[in-house]
């Protein structure tokens, strides 16, 4: 699997007709509180050229892309850490994905209802933000005071952990995120424990109307230099759009985002964006004529890159055969990059990189 996202934000933002438009999953849209109760599930390939590419040169029986799980979580509201609508119950499910894509509402329909009666996308980013932060610290009074009665008890470890913990609290209570710190060691072992909401990697998805899908608009304006100023990114999407292009052909999908000037899909655009927050790295195997993508992240060592395949691809790992995508690509086959001295034997130390073809050498 590439990664987990959750896409979460205020009712009636489009988050639901974006997940329908990124899944073609059918999850039920409709202009009212809490339509989604229970998080709409989601798992798509992930849209990759390199892959076609090498197929197009050997031909395998089986093309598996890796794959990523979105993840529709209910209308977040104003008070949610507090219980106020469905409250922590939507925040729980945002616990289990790796990054959180913030869907902000940049239209306007008389016809879809707002919580606050107006657009306005700071005002909205910051009621979901504050949210977050409000459910953190939460979390850490309670593990703050179950480490406290440890503590008392004798439990040495006890103090390194509220270091830590009274550490985030401090920033959180100033209105920052947590991921905005950074930690090393065994304060980020400690820290990484916590599962915080506001310690995942997040960005924005600015949803639309076909008027300011160009990037001429005032309200895709005000959220990109809100995003820039946090060193977050955007992306920006037209949800009513892209549901209406999921029902076409690929082809008349393509001819048509063409027309519009749009380049690529919003799914490739938001996995491009996930891909990079998450630092993550693209590796291929090509066994038994099945050719097969796969995502780890960056900096990610062999053998733990063959236990992704096989647990005991990693305990026997012996050696790791690699050539890069566009050596391969450029040869034309493996046994041509081989004679070119462009096939690399590897050992347990070598990291792996984005586009790796890889045979892995192991024992049982």
């Amino acid at each position: 699997m590439g990664f987990r996202c959750g896409i979460v934000g205020l009712p009636n933002v489009g988050k639901s007709t974006l997940f329908n438009a990124l899944t073609a999953a059918g999850a039920e849209v409709a202009s009212y509180r809490f339509c989604t109760i229970n998080p709409n599930i989601g798992i798509v390939p992930v849209p990759d050229k390199r892959l076609e590419e090498i197929a197009r040169l050997i031909h395998p029986k089986k093309m598996i892309p890796t794959t990523l799980e979105f993840f529709d979580i209910a209308g977040l509201v104003k008070g949610a850490s507090q219980g106020e609508g469905l409250g922590n119950q939507f925040l729980d499910h945002i616990r289990n994905v790796d990054a959180i894509a913030h869907a902000v509402r940049c239209f306007k329909n008389e016809n879809v209802a707002h919580d606050f009666g107006s657009i306005d996308p700071i005002r909205d980013i910051e009621v979901i933000n504050m949210e977050l932060i409000l459910s953190d610290l939460q979390t850490l009074e309670r593990r703050i005071a179950k480490t406290e009665k440890m503590h008392r008890v004798g439990a040495k470890e006890a103090t390194l952990e509220l270091e830590v913990y009274r550490e985030v609290q401090s920033v959180l209570n100033q209105g920052h995120r947590a991921g905005d710190l950074h930690m090393t060691g065994e304060k980020e072992t400690i820290f990484s424990d916590l599962h915080l909401l506001t310690a995942k990697p997040a960005f924005y998805v600015a949803n639309v109307d076909q008027q300011e899908l160009r990037g001429n608009g005032e309200c895709l304006r005000v959220i990109t230099e809100w995003a820039q100023k946090e060193g977050n990114k955007v992306v920006v999407i037209c949800g009513d759009l892209e549901a209406e292009l999921a029902e076409l052909k690929d082809e008349e999908r393509e001819e048509f985002r063409k027309e519009l000037g749009l380049e690529g899909s919003s799914l490739e655009r938001l996995v491009q964006v996930g891909y990079e927050i998450l630092a993550l790295v693209t590796f291929y195997t090509t066994v038994s004529l099945e050719l097969r993508a796969w995502t780890v992240p960056k900096g990610t060592p062999a053998p733990k890159a063959a236990g992704k395949i096989h647990s005991d691809m990693e305990r026997g790992f012996i050696r790791a055969e690699v050539v890069s995508f566009s050596d391969f690509i450029g040869c034309g086959s493996e046994h041509m990059a081989k004679e070119k001295g462009l096939l690399r034997s590897e050992g347990k130390d070598y990291l792996i990189r984005d586009g790796d073809i890889i045979h892995f050498r192991f024992h049982v």
